[in-house]
């Protein structure tokens, strides 16, 4: 008898659907095939508080807790894990299946943590019967299937669970040593504040921090544009001044600003009465259809549109997913869909008629033989894409908020079913004494996709190059325009935008682009930043409960809480290049061309350090 351990109750569900399903119990279920098929709800356990690993016996520890600069650090000499108190049930009930059957297959996700959360339980159990793993890319049928006939010696996947280990014992070294410690720097100070330290939630409060010192120390930097209006076959048009590389007046950036040789330049071209046209282009455009959403870009349209927090999406999401079961597992980062899936299209259609019938007319005129570059299996992750379900639930009885959301979800994955949008693309460049002058424009031929996500919705479009809706005339290299009004322009730079909690989940995903050494650019960029879909809503609400950030209405800024603890931190701790530098040793932890010791080694040296910093700080906390 197997006993199949998934990582969630709707996971182990759909393997008991293929298995067949002939009895239900409390917290698994039986198959016909005489299997059985429980779940973890996550992480069952976690590691033990450094309580755990202090003497008991001091005056201090009356109420369990003991924090004392001479316990620091704390290296736990041999690691103890804790079960969840929500998860004591099921994780007893593992242990007593565990007993009865001859082989486990272990259906964790794909990804490190998948590998840890079950095998951290086989531990706790010594379990010794043969482990095999079951890799699920997805949850459809055929999927399933094909996962199930292709079953691996779960030892091939040691070095997932070593470097998950890795991972979390130490951000546990980090963040329980340094909270720790610059807490009771601060004590010592009078303060009673509790200055929280974490791999990733230091450097996302730094993100912001530096974005708000940014937009306070902005200085606004005048220069010029040169636009000009021209009209040809009865049509007027605008055209912009490009510079030649050898423009005098420009600063580093291509920017005019010298005042002198702007009046010159503007007196030049005001005197012409036509000018040449240099190239004539006419393009037809394809918009693509937008992807399916990650929970990322999800929380980031869901803030912008209607000013959701990053946790109110993420709960509203896991309830339309756990509760109304009308959308899919939403805890992930692929934009993408299995090609197997797209089988589905016509029931999932048919489903949302009725669910919507407001959108019935949108769902009749999809067509599910559009095959969309959604469908993509070599870009699939351990989770696809959130998408609708078969489930024809009660739309009633969500709340405007859920209504929302969901909205959103259901119309993204109609737009895959609707052709790209058609734009005709035109770009003039005229000759005027030698200077170049240039305008672009374009026409919608057939609105495609943007029929259901909206004719000015473009935030999935590629091409940000941002035309100008404008008709151009129709003409040929060598045909004379005339000049109506060269107008030399004053403008300003303006200052870097504000964070919202949206903008800040998508900063942290794509953290690489603050980062300018290249190794580490790419660790950060093929480990998507810093946290994951599942923790990163978390961490910026963590981060405001306990004061490092606040709210101005959607703006998201560090208090003066959060700026003085990172005054006070070394600078790695402050920077996302530590979660790459953990990465690059996790690598490789996982390849087998480093030990856990050896890894756990170096980050205990690095935690040496900080805590022996801290030591010598006195810190002053004049603000909550």
């Amino acid at each position: 008898m197997r006993l199949f351990i998934a990582e969630k109750p709707n996971v182990g569900t759909s393997i008991a659907a293929q298995l067949g399903v002939k009895e239900r119990k409390d917290g698994y279920l039986v198959t016909k095939t005489g299997d059985l098929v429980t779940w973890c709800f996550g992480h069952l356990m976690e590691l033990a508080e450094p309580d755990a690993y202090l003497d008991k016996n001091v005056p201090e520890a009356k109420n369990g807790k003991v924090w004392r600069e001479q316990d620091l650090p704390i290296f736990p000499q041999q690691w103890k894990n804790t079960v969840k108190k929500d998860c004591k049930k099921q994780f007893k009930l593992i242990g007593s299946l565990l007993k009865k059957c001859s082989q486990v297959v272990h259906c964790g996700d794909i990804d490190r943590e998948g590998q840890l959360l079950v095998d951290e339980v086989l531990e706790y159990y010594k379990n010794t019967k043969p482990v095999v793993r079951c890799s699920l890319s997805s949850l459809d049928a055929e999927s399933i299937q094909k996962a199930l006939k292709t079953l691996e010696p779960n030892v091939k996947f040691k070095g997932k669970l070593l470097a998950a280990k890795g991972r979390q014992r130490a951000d546990w070294l980090i963040g329980m040593n340094l909270t720790r410690a610059y807490t009771l720097a601060a004590k010592r100070s009078g303060g009673s504040a509790l200055l929280s330290v974490g791999r990733v939630q230091t450097p996302t409060l730094n993100l912001v921090a530096q974005r708000d010192a940014a937009i306070k120390n902005f200085k606004p930097q005048p220069y010029f544009v040169f636009k000009g209006d021209f009209n040809a076959n009865s049509i007027t048009f605008s055209a912009t001044l490009k510079y030649s590389d050898n423009q005098a007046g420009l600063d580093k950036e291509g920017r005019f600003i010298d005042v002198t040789a702007a009046k010159a330049l503007a007196s030049q071209l005001q005197s012409s009465k036509s000018a040449v046209v240099s190239s004539f282009t006419v393009k037809e455009k394809l918009l693509e259809q937008p992807k399916a959403y990650s929970l990322a870009d999800l929380q980031l349209e869901a803030n912008n549109k209607y000013g959701l927090s990053a946790q109110k999406t993420l709960d509203i999401c896991q309830s339309l997913y756990e509760t109304h079961k009308l959308t899919s597992y939403p805890r992930v980062d692929c934009q993408y869909l299995p090609e197997s899936q797209h089988k589905d299209a016509i029931r999932i259609l048919n489903t949302l008629k009725v669910v919507n019938p407001d959108l019935a007319g949108l769902v009749s005129k999809a067509d599910p033989k559009i095959k969309s570059k959604t469908w993509n299996d070599g870009k699939i992750t351990a989770h696809h894409g959130i998408i609708p379900t078969l489930h024809q639930g009660d739309r009633s009885k969500l709340s405007s908020d859920e209504l929302n959301v969901y909205l959103l979800i259901v119309k993204r994955y109609l737009a895959q079913f609707y052709s790209p949008c058609r734009m005709s693309s035109t770009q003039l460049s005229l000759d005027l004494n030698g200077q170049t002058f240039i305008a672009s424009g374009s026409v919608m031929l057939d609105p495609g996709f943007k029929v259901v996500t909206g004719l000015k919705d473009d935030a999935d479009d590629k091409d940000k190059t941002k035309e100008p809706e404008q008709k151009l005339p129709l003409l040929k290299q060598g045909d004379r325009v005339s000049i109506l009004k060269i107008n030399c322009l004053q403008e300003k730079t303006k200052a870097p935008q504000a964070f919202t909690e949206g903008s800040l989940i998508k900063a942290m995903e794509n953290v690489h682009t603050v980062v300018d050494d290249p190794t580490y650019k790419k660790y950060l960029k093929d480990g998507d930043g810093i946290g994951t879909n599942a923790t990163r809503a978390a961490i910026i609400a963590e981060l405001k409960r306990k004061g490092f950030l606040v709210l101005s209405g959607k703006k998201v800024h560090a208090s003066p809480l959060g700026l003085q603890l990172l005054a006070e931190l070394p600078e790695l701790t402050k920077n996302p290049v530590l979660t790459a530098m953990f990465e690059s040793k996790l690598k490789d932890v996982e390849a087998g061309k480093m030990t856990l010791a050896a890894f756990e080694k170096e980050q205990q040296a690095f935690v040496s350090k900080c805590v022996a910093a801290a030591a010598q700080k006195s810190i002053q906390i004049t603000n909550k």
